[in-house]
């Protein structure tokens, strides 16, 4: 069957234009993405009514014990990039620590909403925080997690 050359050509052209179209929506999809993930999210944090806040008044707090990395926060040290963080995202603090006598800095990326869950969590549990890393490293963490508010207290560490 013979195909006329008009023909051919109309069909690549809408090839053409689908492709185009398709990446155009990928490029669409992922700006809305970027943006949506940097936006900040606000919660309306509501009061205990006073019936539960009694009710935990009389019973003992239970203990919460969190783990620090991979759990509540992901990390790296200088050149070391984790396939767990996108490349170029900027690290919410940065700290440095002397190991062995060697500065290194480590880049701390909290997850999603880590605050307000522990802002949260805090009122129910007496919150610990443990980590198999090395107490100066989880201690300034941990230190940077809990921004003063008295929610972290309790920390066990490696040793």
């Amino acid at each position: 069957m013979m195909r006329t050359p008009g023909l051919l050509g109309l069909r690549g052209f809408l090839a053409f234009t689908a492709k185009l179209w398709s990446f155009l929506l990928y490029l669409l999809r992922r700006q809305v993405r970027t943006v949506i993930q940097y936006q900040t999210v606000r919660y309306d944090i509501l009061p205990l009514s006073p019936a539960s806040r009694n009710r935990l008044n009389q019973v003992k707090r239970k203990v919460l014990v969190l783990d620090l990395d991979e759990t509540l926060i992901h990390s790296h040290h200088d050149g070391v990039l984790r396939p767990t963080v996108r490349p170029g995202t900027p690290p919410d603090f940065i700290l440095k620590v002397v190991i062995d006598k060697h500065p290194v800095r480590f880049f701390v990326h909290k997850r999603p909403h880590v605050d307000f869950f522990l802002e949260v969590v805090s009122q129910w549990y007496e919150l610990v925080v443990f980590t198999a890393s090395m107490e100066i490293y989880g201690s300034a963490v941990a230190d940077k997690l809990d921004n003063n508010r008295g929610v972290l207290r309790r920390r066990f560490y490696r040793q």
